[in-house]
């Protein structure tokens, strides 16, 4: 249960932080934000960090193994960036329509998945 607890919270932090990272490049396209300069950019990507660190945190407290959970360091982080890079896939196909899905893209996440093997082999 702990296991999916942390997928679940890791999943939703990167949510939030692909859009605090990415999102904002959407804002010109959306009347009141395209007023906005940089700094004020900054601060609205902050707010929404914020979010992120409420599920990140757990998720890693939750599924850290000294404190009882079912994964070590490395394996945390490594589900952490295959989650982000599978968020973020997702993101830039649905938002920004001008990104595509190429073969390497492909090939590159097999790699991943084999990196995610050899992380959790013992």
């Amino acid at each position: 249960m702990k296991a999916f607890y942390t997928l679940s919270l890791l999943l939703m932090a990167n949510v939030f932080m692909t859009f605090a990272w990415y999102g904002h490049l959407k804002f010109k396209e959306m009347s009141w934000f395209s007023q906005l300069g940089l700094v004020s950019i900054i601060f609205l990507s902050w707010g929404i960090a914020l979010f992120e660190y409420f599920f990140q945190i757990p998720a890693n407290r939750i599924g850290y193994k000294g404190n009882g959970g079912p994964f070590s360091l490395v394996e945390l982080k490594v589900i952490q960036e295959v989650i982000t890079l599978v968020v973020f896939m997702v993101f830039s196909l649905v938002f920004f329509k001008t990104e595509t899905f190429r073969i390497n893209h492909l090939i590159g996440f097999i790699f991943l998945i084999l990196a995610v093997y050899f992380i959790f082999k013992k």
